[in-house]
């Protein structure tokens, strides 16, 4: 087995500068008691400026005011690692948190899917940076090491046992994953390296030290598996952006709402989900929450689709009091099904796909607007269509042909100026509401070459009449 150990070395900073739209402003934050603040953790902007952690906050704004500040909170760490949990499960349904700050999955089942071990490097890089989260990532045979190793190394990929000794050996002993008291006591006995502890003999270990040590050894070298608990994904999503301002324009709401999408999105992908119904909640602080409910007709999980939907619904609502955190909460999250596509697609890319074109219209028009076109098992042509809310794709009652576009009232023709070439096709039905139909229904041609649908009534000296046009 092969295992992935991501770890995030800046996961409090990058949770919250993600969510700012300015992301290379000096930002620092804090911990401590209200007498005494300081700065746990500060940017590379803030670095810049003078700022270090474990400055008191009185000390940095002698320094210089010139940065933002905001609280360092565990409750909010755990969160983004439940969330990344989340966005990793995509590849692979062993993930696991078991280490904080870090993301545990096992990808070796999953490179028949995903291809070999670099280019699914690439693609997590890739889409962790599109979230903002910084990162190393390191492959091995098996967690525990996988761990170890990304406290030295980022990029390393080991592939067997012996190659993994060979890295291991070289760790010191205060990143070797040990217990602090017990790399400390190593330490003192002159052992600097992981290689110097291995060399060492097991009952000398085990008289020396309690049963910690060497279980993990073991599991450094893949002979005790790690005893990890496996993530599953939550039944719903639910996040807030606090925007620590007051904001009345619509445009100042685009960002959060922008990230939100895009976090959904991500979680979706990871639960193989979509969303069908979701809500948005902009949060006042003198008044009750403004909500907007957002629905499309079928589940998706597009980032930029979600986007332009919340978007639009979004510049329908008018911002009465000044909006403090935007919300988003999704609960309706059925299966994805993807849409089939062709082999070799031959629409233009700058055109919008069918499901994108709906949704965005239904965002600009309203849900009214935008109607589908359902079949009803009647043989009339006129009650065959009925308009329904679900523009997706029937499968028609037959396989018989029938006209695309219907007239509004049948129109009379002279025969003599079309060529009947199938026919005639009898419908006799309706008799069950009053509204009997008796009809010939011919596949006539007229001389320009367009096709229609016409018919002629039974038991009567009429000529004939077209009901539709083929496309």
């Amino acid at each position: 087995m092969r295992w992935v150990c991501i770890v995030f070395p800046q996961l409090a900073l990058d949770a919250v500068q993600r969510l700012r739209p300015d992301p290379d402003q000096a930002l620092a934050l804090l911990t401590g008691t209200p007498q005494r603040r300081v700065l746990q953790t500060v940017n590379d902007a803030a670095r810049a400026l003078g700022l270090r952690p474990g400055q008191s906050l009185t000390a940095a704004h002698a320094l210089t005011k010139a940065f933002a500040c905001a609280e360092y909170d565990p409750v909010d760490i755990e969160h983004w690692q439940q969330f990344l949990a989340a966005w990793a499960y995509r590849f692979s349904s062993q993930v696991s948190v078991f280490y904080p700050r870090a993301l545990l999955f096992e990808i070796e089942s999953s490179l028949g899917l995903f291809g070999p071990w670099p280019l699914l490097e690439t693609r997590l890089r890739k889409e962790l940076t599109e979230l903002g989260f910084r990162h190393r990532i390191v492959a091995a045979p098996n967690p525990a090491a996988a761990r170890v190793l990304a406290n030295a190394y980022d990029g390393l990929a080991v592939a067997d046992d012996q190659r993994l000794c060979q890295v291991l050996g070289p760790i010191p002993i205060d990143r070797a994953g040990l217990e602090p008291q017990i790399a400390s006591a190593l330490s003192r006995m002159g052992l600097r390296t992981l290689a110097q502890v291995q060399a060492l003999p097991r009952h000398t270990l085990a008289r020396r030290f309690d049963a910690t040590l060497l279980k993990h050894l073991d599991a450094l070298s893949g002979q005790r598996p790690l005893a990890l608990g496996f993530y599953q994904p939550p039944e719903r999503f639910d996040l807030r952006i606090e925007l620590n301002f007051d904001v009345l324009s619509h445009q100042a709401l685009l960002f959060p709402l922008r990230r939100l999408t895009s976090d959904l999105s991500a979680f979706l992908c990871g639960r193989d989900s979509g969303v069908q119904r979701f809500d948005l909640h902009l949060e006042h602080a003198q008044a009750p929450d403004t909500r907007i409910k957002v629905g499309l007709l079928s589940a998706e999980r597009d980032p930029a689709m979600l986007f332009e939907l919340a978007r639009g619904r979004l510049e329908h609502v008018q911002v009465s009091s000044p909006v403090r955190n935007v919300r988003l909460v999704a609960e309706d999250l059925p299966v994805f099904v993807p849409q089939r596509q062709d082999l070799f697609d031959a629409r233009a890319q700058q055109t919008l796909a069918w499901e994108q074109l709906r949704e965005r219209l239904r965002a600009r028009l309203g849900d009214e607007a935008v109607q589908g076109v359902r079949f009803h098992a009647d043989h009339r042509p006129e009650c065959a269509w009925q308009p329904g809310a679900d523009s997706r794709a029937c499968q028609p009652l037959s396989q018989v042909r029938r006209p695309g576009w219907l007239l509004n009232e049948p129109t009379a023709l002279a025969e003599r100026s079309v060529q009947i070439l199938m026919g005639p096709e009898r419908i006799e039905s309706g008799w069950w509401d009053g509204a009997d139909v008796r009809r010939d229904y011919y596949l006539i041609q007229t001389r320009n070459g367009q096709q229609g649908w016409a018919f002629r009534t039974v038991g009567e000296d009429s000529g004939l009449w077209l009901q539709g046009w083929f496309a």
